[in-house]
């Protein structure tokens, strides 16, 4: 009996012509080896209307309504956070493919591309499971995905004041945050907007979520960490009467008075790792992380 051919759900972003060459290599690689390629519609027509590339034998589809092996994310990180939340609950590993800058979450380097497509097809990969942040309102639902692979902002509106964010964990009043926001984190995003707000560096898998505030109001308020299994509750005043909520940078406004509920999320995010790639290694080369310039 033959072996089903792999089948792969490509995304990307649209602002990205000069990096072209990368995404003709890859379909090419995919098709040499018979894989069933889906392209996400938007990206699908960027690269044919906007960069004349000629496609053939690739279906295309609209949001979430794909199904595959694997999840190329061609971009950044961004890309990456964006092709996690269509991908959502259904455990399809993600390949990040670093078109971007930084490229902490879509790690695979563009040049080595075809090596990285023969270790998908031999097997020769590791996946890791990362965690995610839920939110749950009392008031009208948000219309994206209310799960976070990064992180959840509570922020202040445009040049607003300052807002007062009364948070409670498993039932406890904690302490009221009055700042600029809040960031709730994943020790996956916590080298991302939380660590730019003073926020601690998390080691993927340690089960804990962290709450860092955005400019806060007063010097004693520092960033604590919390066991993943606590129910964060969290209510906002401000004078606007309305305050942001960011999932991973995705902006929903609620009114004042909204009751947010964070927890962690029922579903995992699975990620593709290359064989040997080391967190730590990553967190020097990116972050440059320890490095002494001296």
């Amino acid at each position: 009996m033959s072996k089903r051919p792999l089948s792969f759900a490509v995304f990307g972003n649209t602002y990205q012509a000069k990096k072209s060459a990368a995404v003709e290599s890859l379909l090419h690689s995919l098709a040499q080896r018979h894989a069933h390629v889906c392209i996400e519609r938007s990206y699908h027509r960027f690269l044919t209307r906007t960069l004349q590339m000629p496609l053939s034998a690739v279906d295309v589809f609209d949001g979430d309504d794909f199904e595959a092996d694997i999840a190329i994310s061609m971009g950044g990180d961004g890309t990456f956070l964006r092709t996690a939340s269509l991908v959502g609950c259904r455990q399809i590993p993600i390949l990040g493919v670093n078109m971007g800058r930084l490229g902490f979450l879509a790690n695979a380097n563009p040049r080595c591309l075809e090596d990285v497509i023969l270790s998908l097809f031999r097997g020769n990969y590791e996946v890791e499971e990362r965690e995610l942040l839920q939110v749950i309102t009392d008031g009208e639902p948000f219309e994206g995905a209310d799960c976070a692979l990064n992180d959840v902002a509570i922020l202040k509106r445009d040049d607003a004041s300052m807002i007062s964010i009364h948070t409670s964990i498993n039932g406890e009043y904690v302490t009221t945050f009055q700042a600029d926001g809040l960031v709730v984190s994943t020790p996956t995003g916590s080298t991302a907007y939380s660590l730019s707000n003073g926020g601690p560096i998390i080691v993927p898998g340690t089960k804990v979520f962290s709450l860092t505030a955005v400019a806060p109001h007063s010097l004693n308020v520092r960033p604590i960490v919390v066991p993943d299994d606590a129910e964060l509750s969290l209510t906002v005043e401000s004078r606007s009467h309305h305050f942001l909520v960011a999932i991973d940078g995705r902006s929903e406004k609620c009114l004042e008075g909204t009751r947010l509920t964070l927890r962690k999320a029922p579903y995992l995010v699975r990620i593709v790792t290359p064989v040997g790639k080391s967190y730590f290694n990553t967190l020097r080369e990116k972050m440059m992380w320890g490095a002494d310039k001296r």
